[in-house]
């Protein structure tokens, strides 16, 4: 009998290890790091072309601030909002329509609106008045949100799992582009007053307006690690200190650790400073910060 059960589980475990085991794709990532993010990003890029964007911080003209976007996908016929959520237990929608994770993983509740959180519908009116704004208008019908729950530990509820814009972990592998007929919409509807515009033109001047729209610092760490927030300052040595303190933040769009610290913009300058200097970094959805040696750093991307 136990010779049974103990062969039992060994097959278990070699079943799950080649056959369901997903941890490959989306392994297991702590609160702090947004590599789930780009890994979604990545494969809605492959599944539906056009261009992917991570961790925009697009301008609300309503309140002042600026809405926070997991993922934008530009393609020639759509931009789809995407939002990422990494829960890991059992999800249903509260009496106050409120996402209610129960499980292991302490997550707080997304608000819900006709079924579809409300927040990423929110986000994709936000976005519609930032491109407007910026001298490029298109019909709501052009935007799609998806909310993406890819975590295989993740059970929703019946009416979460019937709403056709969010993506589980099982849909998540059977994703596939859906079929649009006729003309893409850059076709029937191009800047305002721009109508010489062509299609081409106006698909490169969305992904510049979104390749130059205000985005979270990155943070990458050895190990393949990938943060996202804001860089706070530096904490080292008085004479290494000095040295960055010169350094003016919208001049500096990425610094490279290699043996020294380097800066990467228009133009390149080197600057050395000990290993031990540490950078301050204040992850998103995280009430602690960061503290990173530079001999820990892959490199720090900084948003203007």
């Amino acid at each position: 009998m136990w010779v049974e059960i103990i062969c039992g589980v060994v097959i278990y475990k070699l079943l799950w290890r080649f056959f369901l085991n997903d941890s490959d794709k989306f392994p297991r990532l702590d609160s702090g790091d947004s590599r789930l993010c780009f890994l979604v990003a990545d494969r809605f890029e492959k599944v539906y072309g056009g261009k992917a964007y991570v961790g925009l911080r697009i301008p609300d003209a309503d309140s002042g601030s600026r809405q926070s976007i997991d993922a934008v996908l530009v393609t020639e016929r759509e931009m789809i909002v995407i939002a990422v959520r990494n829960f890991g237990g059992y999800v249903e929608v509260g009496k106050d329509r409120t996402w209610i994770c129960r499980g292991t993983d302490k997550v707080k509740g997304s608000t819900c609106r006709s079924g579809l959180c409300a927040e990423t519908v929110r986000q994709t009116e936000i976005l519609k008045s930032y491109l407007e704004r910026r001298g490029v208008t298109l019909p709501q019908e052009h935007f799609r949100a998806r909310v993406v729950l890819p975590n295989p530990y993740c059970r929703v509820s019946p009416s979460i799992y019937s709403v056709p814009e969010v993506i589980t972990h099982d849909k998540w592998s059977d994703l596939k582009p859906e079929g649009r007929s006729g003309f893409p919409l850059w076709i029937k509807h191009a800047f305002r007053g721009g109508k010489g515009d062509s299609p081409d033109g106006i698909y490169q001047k969305l992904q510049f307006i979104l390749s130059t729209a205000p985005m979270w610092d990155r943070l990458e760490l050895m190990g393949d690690k990938v943060i996202l927030g804001e860089f706070l300052e530096f904490k080292g040595k008085q004479e290494d200190l000095q040295s960055l303190q010169n350094l003016k933040r919208s001049k500096v769009s990425q610094f490279v650790v290699q043996k020294s610290l380097r800066t990467s913009a228009s133009e390149r300058k080197e600057i050395t400073v000990k290993e031990s200097t540490e950078v301050i970094f204040q992850p998103l959805q995280s009430r602690k910060v960061v503290r990173c040696k530079l001999s820990k750093i892959v490199s720090l991307s900084l948003s203007a």
